[in-house]
C-alpha cells in the first residue's frame, strides 16, 4: 500500500494546488474565482462564502500541516482579508453569496457558510498566531452552536408544525468541526461536544434496519417513510464515519471504531454501482424513485471521501474488505476524475463514468475535496508506513 504515498502526494502538490494559485485569485477585489473551466478560466464571478472559506482553510492547513510555504500562507490571508471585510450580515451570521466585489447576494440562510468560517479561521490562526483569526472562528462557532436546532431560522421553507424532521448534515459537520477547532476551544468542550455528536449521528442516525445512516428522520428520531425520510446519500455517510473515526481514535474507542467499519462496509456495498462501477449520489432506501433526478451521477467528492473513509478503517483495523474496497475505489476515481492535461479533477460524472460537465470549479465544486482527500490519503499512508516499521 505504501507505494500510493508519492502518488498522492505528487498530485497534490503539482498538479491540483498549483491549478488554484494559478486561476482562482482575484487580484483585483480579494478573495477567489471558483467557477472555472477545464483549462482553469473563469466563467462567472460570484463568490460563494462556503467555498470562500474552504480555500482559505485549505492552504492555511497545508502551510501548519506540510511545508511552512508562504505562498500558500498569503494564499489564505488573500482570501481572509476579503471575508473578514465583505462576508458577514450586521447580525454576524455568514452571506451565501457575494458579488467579486464582496456586494452581498444571497442572505444567511445557509449555516455550511459558518462552518467553513469557523474552520477556515482557526486554522488560521494556527498558522498565524495572530489572535484576531481566533476570535472570528470561536464567535462563528458559538453561533453555530446556537443555531443549530433551527440553523435556516427565518429562512426556512418547511411548515414544522405538519412534518419536523431532523436532519443529519449538520451533526456530520460538528463532528468534523469540533475537531478543527481543538486549538481555540476549551478541551472539556471538545470532548463533550465529540461525545454528544457521536451518540447523536449513531443513537438518532443510523437505522439498523437498512444499515446506513439516514439523511432525515422523523423529530423523534423515527423513520419517515417520505423522499426525504428514505433517502440515502453514501457519500455523506462515508464522510462523516471518517470524521467519527478521527474521533474514536483520538478517545481511543476501539469498540466505536469497529461499529464505524462495519457501517462504511455496509454503505459503500448499498451505495455501489454494479453494473458500471462507482458510487451512486443517492438512492432511496426502499427502492422508490429517487426525489433527486441527478441520483444517478457519480460525484468526485463522493469517491474521494470514500476512499479516506477506507484507508483510515484499513490502518486503524487491518480489515482486508476496507483495503480491497480502497483500492477499487482508486483505480476508479483515477481513471474516470483525474484531469491529466490541465490539472485538477473533474467533478461531475454520468452514470457510465462519462464526464458530463468539465468544469473544475463551480457554485458547489472548490478548492477542498481534492486537496483535503489527497492530503489525508497519502499522510494515512505514511502512518501505516511508520507503524509496519515499528513492528519489524
Amino acid at each position: 500500500m505504501t507505494e500510493y504515498i508519492n502518488i498522492y502526494k505528487e498530485e497534490l502538490l503539482t498538479n491540483v494546488l498549483p491549478f488554484w494559485i494559478k486561476n482562482s485569485k482575484d487580484e483585483v477585489n480579494g478573495g477567489y474565482f471558483t467557477c472555472l473551466d477545464r483549462e482553469g478560466k473563469v466563467f462567472d464571478t460570484d463568490k460563494f462564502i462556503w467555498l470562500q472559506n474552504r480555500q482559505v482553510w485549505t492552504f492555511a492547513n497545508f502551510y501548519s500541516k506540510i511545508e511552512r510555504n508562504h505562498d500558500w500562507l498569503e494564499m489564505a490571508v488573500h482570501g481572509a482579508d476579503f471575508l473578514e471585510k465583505y462576508g458577514r450580515a450586521p447580525d454576524g451570521n455568514w452571506y451565501f453569496a457575494l458579488s467579486k466585489e464582496g456586494k452581498p447576494l444571497v442572505k444567511p440562510y445557509n449555516i455550511f457558510s459558518d462552518c467553513f468560517a469557523a474552520m477556515a479561521f482557526a486554522a488560521l490562526y494556527r498558522a498565524t498566531d495572530e489572535k484576531k483569526y481566533a476570535g472570528i472562528s470561536k464567535t462563528t462557532f458559538f453561533n453555530i452552536l446556537d443555531r443549530q436546532h433551527n440553523p435556516k431560522g427565518e429562512y426556512s421553507k418547511l411548515i414544522a408544525e405538519n412534518r419536523q424532521l431532523k436532519n443529519f448534515a449538520l451533526p456530520m459537520i460538528l463532528s468534523n468541526l469540533s475537531l478543527e477547532l481543538e486549538n481555540i476551544l476549551d478541551p472539556s468542550l471538545v470532548n463533550e461536544l465529540t461525545k454528544g455528536i457521536v451518540e447523536d449521528i449513531l443513537g438518532g442516525f443510523y437505522s439498523t434496519e437498512f444499515g446506513v445512516i439516514l439523511e432525515n428522520v422523523n423529530s423523534d428520531g423515527s423513520f419517515s417513510d417520505t423522499f426525504d425520510g428514505r433517502l440515502f446519500n453514501p457519500g455523506h455517510n462515508l464522510e462523516a464515519i471518517w470524521f467519527m473515526l478521527d474521533i474514536a481514535e483520538r478517545n481511543d474507542d476501539q469498540v466505536l471504531i469497529q461499529n464505524l467499519v462495519s457501517i462504511a462496509l455496509s454503505v459503500i456495498k448499498k451505495g455501489w454501482d454494479e453494473q458500471y462501477q462507482g458510487i451512486y449520489y443517492f438512492l432511496d432506501l426502499k427502492g422508490a424513485p429517487p426525489q433527486q433526478l441527478e441520483w444517478d451521477q457519480k460525484l468526485w467528492w463522493v469517491h474521494l471521501e470514500a476512499m479516506v473513509c477506507m484507508i483510515k478503517a484499513y490502518r486503524l483495523t487491518g480489515n482486508a474488505a476496507c483495503k480491497e474496497w480502497f483500492l477499487r475505489l482508486h483505480q476508479y476515481s483515477w481513471q474516470h476524475f483525474r484531469d491529466p492535461e490541465f490539472g485538477e479533477w473533474f467533478g461531475y460524472l454520468n452514470r457510465r463514468g462519462e464526464v458530463l460537465l468539465n468544469l473544475k470549479g463551480g457554485k458547489w465544486k472548490g478548492c477542498f475535496h481534492v486537496p483535503r482527500a489527497l492530503y489525508q490519503i497519502y499522510n494515512t499512508l505514511e502512518s501505516i508506513r511508520r507503524e509496519e516499521s515499528l513492528t519489524l
